[in-house]
């Protein structure tokens, strides 16, 4: 099964925060490093986007932070459908608020992805540890981030003559694997081994595993 966490609010839920280590398909425990990055989503609202970013997530060993209320229930089947069998290998944290993810996580940096920003995201210097932040599919990030943060607001250009935006997974694809490029040339940092491999796993049995809130 994934990794889930549990605020003590988050999803409505009133109870000690859950946290499982991530397993091997024959269930013995897999030892995770410190991760190089992270990655939280505000208030996400479409299903499919968050589970094509839990796979880039899985694929890089980015921890995945989401901040409620979401737009979904964590077992909804579009969701689940996304993410295909890489659930397993998905660090994923829900969180009640913004205040709840700074209170609990004690990231380095946090760093917002804006459309409204000036800098561009290649422009800036990522560093180890840093929380890559990104607003909802339709209202993006809060009003007080954008006026308090403008030293951490970064964009990716486009040409929004022709296009409103980017679609949300393909905005956190771009801003994370730059910011993993930074951290393996100019921090040294080992962001992640690659593998021959992981086979066909979509005929193992129990995967995906079932993603249930309740």
């Amino acid at each position: 099964m994934p990794i889930i966490s549990f605020g003590r609010s988050a999803l409505g839920r009133n109870k000690a925060e859950e946290l499982w280590s991530p397993e091997n398909r024959d269930g013995t425990h897999i030892s995770e490093p410190e991760p190089a990055l992270h990655v939280a989503l505000y208030q996400p609202e479409i299903p499919q986007n968050t589970g094509n970013i839990a796979r880039t997530c899985a694929a890089t060993h980015t921890p995945l932070h989401l901040i409620g209320p979401l737009g979904f229930r964590l077992s909804d089947r579009y969701l689940k459908r996304a993410g295909l069998d890489y659930w397993p290998h998905v660090q994923l944290k829900v969180h009640a608020s913004m205040e709840a993810l700074r209170k609990e996580l004690l990231f380095p940096r946090m760093v917002y992805f804006s459309a409204h920003a000036s800098r561009r995201y290649y422009e800036f210097h990522f560093l180890p540890g840093d929380c890559l932040v990104f607003g909802s599919e339709t209202r993006g990030l809060p009003a007080d981030i954008l006026d308090s943060e403008t030293d951490r607001i970064l964009q990716i250009p486009i040409d929004r003559s022709r296009v409103r935006s980017l679609n949300l997974a393909t905005s956190v694809g771009a801003a994370l694997f730059e910011a993993l490029r930074q951290l393996a040339c100019y921090h040294e940092v080992a962001v992640f081994a690659c593998s021959s491999g992981l086979g066909d796993q979509s005929e193992a049995k129990g995967w995906p595993p079932s993603l249930n809130s309740s």
